[in-house]
């Protein structure tokens, strides 16, 4: 069953360009370390799963589901643990090319191309991570605000020093 959208063409353009600036707004964040920001841009039921590219024992766990964090709280906690812990990562994240499709007039998905550097220093040397790959979200207007309600990151290609992940606890 399709749900109808009864929104104007101008009113579904609003809702697409809304959603790219929250896309947008949340990479800031995170590259920027906005921890204060960061959450009120998920849902109250936001579910993450963006870790499938760290090593498994790394990965956190959501009810017993690797890969996987449910909530704005813990979502930025746990990016907070792998950005900005005990040796801080500076960031760069790029979403690019955003294909959005609206599937109610509440309700909205996306895939975005995304590019990723990541790098810290490890004693004498710089450890860094280059990835390439897609997310895929979904969205949902709570209120007057588009909101991020799923993600997901298919990484393509991976260029990263040996030791990157040796920094990273468990999250």
């Amino acid at each position: 069953m399709t749900t109808e959208i009864t929104l104007t063409p101008a009113e579904k353009l609003w809702a697409i360009e809304c959603i790219k600036n929250t896309f947008a707004e949340r990479l800031r964040c995170m590259d920027c370390k906005e921890w204060e920001i960061y959450p009120t841009l998920h849902t109250d039921d936001v579910v993450s799963e963006t870790w499938g590219g760290l090593p498994a024992n790394k990965q956190p766990v959501s009810d017993g589901v690797s890969n996987r964090v449910v909530g704005p709280g813990p979502l930025t906690a746990a990016i907070k643990r792998l950005l900005d812990g005990h040796i801080p990562i500076t960031s760069v994240h790029h979403g690019h090319t955003p294909q959005i499709e609206l599937t109610s007039n509440t309700t909205a998905r996306g895939i975005w191309a995304m590019e990723d550097h990541l790098w810290w220093t490890n004693g004498d040397h710089e450890e860094h991570l280059h990835g390439y790959g897609h997310y895929h979200e979904e969205y949902r207007l709570v209120g007057d605000k588009w909101l991020i309600s799923y993600r997901t990151l298919v990484r393509l290609r991976e260029d990263k020093t040996p030791d990157f992940f040796n920094l990273i606890g468990k999250l």
